[in-house]
């Protein structure tokens, strides 16, 4: 049986981002403050993001400011409700899998 992956506030900039809702609340582009979608892609610079109208928008991680919404199945153990977690966009600026192989470092010195 495959183990479920716990997502929680301080690791977060460490795990995949595809399949997670956001809402910027903060860009140096005023149009996309506000903007609301789930993760489908995302790049060393950039989230890619797919609104409610099936529209996909770029959204600059440097100097923005991320609302992440994870669904409780994903957070802490005996978590019943969604977390809201805020992050700086620039705690994102790496490739993925470079972000995401420095979790398994936490966890081994952690």
């Amino acid at each position: 049986m495959k183990s479920k992956v716990e997502i929680i506030p301080s690791t977060l900039i460490y795990h995949e981002l595809i399949g997670l809702e956001i809402k910027v609340i903060r860009s140096t582009n005023p149009s996309l403050t506000g903007t609301r979608g789930r993760v489908i892609n995302e790049t060393k610079n950039m989230l890619i993001v797919e609104n409610s109208k099936s529209r996909e928008l770029k959204i600059p991680k440097a100097d923005s400011e991320i609302l992440f919404r994870i669904p409780a199945e994903l957070s802490e153990k005996g978590r019943r409700s969604d977390m809201l977690v805020k992050i700086q966009g620039n705690l994102l600026l790496s490739q993925p899998e470079n972000r995401i192989k420095n979790i398994k470092k936490l966890r081994k010195w952690g």
